[in-house]
């Protein structure tokens, strides 16, 4: 019985450190353009900065946070994976959020939406230029810092906006799927605008890409 009993719990360590080990880390994903690519309307410094140390610090403490989750799990240690919620929400959101504003940037000039997606905007909002004006004033309304969000209400097959605090994810948060989100952080904008959110706000569309907007849409929506 002794010589089983150490067995089970061998096959247990090892079976912690695999899982350990297998456990795959977040990174920080690459751009598919320079960051000096978006100019004039976001400067080179700014996109360095954001990608490469801001992005980077959600994808280090996301990758630490669950770190102590699991080790939290393995202890059964429920009080420390209650406490941990935060840190994975702020994170967890921060690298959600940037990959996604990353990947719907573009200096290829995809300024406006097509196909399905620009029928479904043109039937939830009226018109493109209407969808824009409200998403814009949602986004310089946020007090201090967060995101204003196209997304996809997929009980209610609609298109639908929504401003969130912070880096709370969308999807997680309200149920929507995300499509295009505004970063309103000021670490996105002010080196370049100072306090006038609302300039950065409309420059933010001349870098939209409304290609990579509407593949999001099509392929989850």
């Amino acid at each position: 019985m002794l010589a089983l009993s150490k067995l089970n719990l061998a096959r247990s360590a090892v079976s912690s450190v695999t899982a350990t080990s297998l456990r795959m880390k977040h990174t920080l994903p690459d751009l598919a353009y320079d960051y000096s690519a978006l100019e004039p309307h976001i400067n080179a410094e700014i996109m360095e900065i954001h990608h490469s140390k801001h992005h980077q610090t959600y994808v280090t403490n996301l990758n630490v946070a669950e770190e102590k989750l699991q080790e939290a799990q393995q202890k059964g240690d429920v009080s420390s994976i209650i406490a941990l919620g935060p840190a994975l929400r702020f994170n967890g959101g921060g690298h959600l959020n940037h990959s996604i504003f990353w990947e719907t940037l573009s200096p290829n000039q995809n300024c406006e939406p097509e196909g399905a997606l620009k029928d479904a905007i043109e039937r939830d909002f009226g018109s493109f230029d209407a969808m824009k004006t409200k998403l814009s004033a949602m986004s310089v309304g946020i007090q201090g810092s967060g995101w204003g969000w196209l997304g996809f209400d997929k009980a209610n097959n609609r298109l639908a906006l929504s401003a969130m605090p912070n880096q709370d994810p969308l999807e997680a948060s309200t149920g929507l799927y995300p499509l295009f989100g505004i970063d309103v952080w000021e670490h996105a904008y002010y080196l370049q605008y100072k306090n006038v959110r609302p300039k950065y706000v409309e420059q933010i569309f001349n870098v939209a890409d409304w290609k990579a907007v509407g593949k999001r849409f099509d392929t989850n929506c």
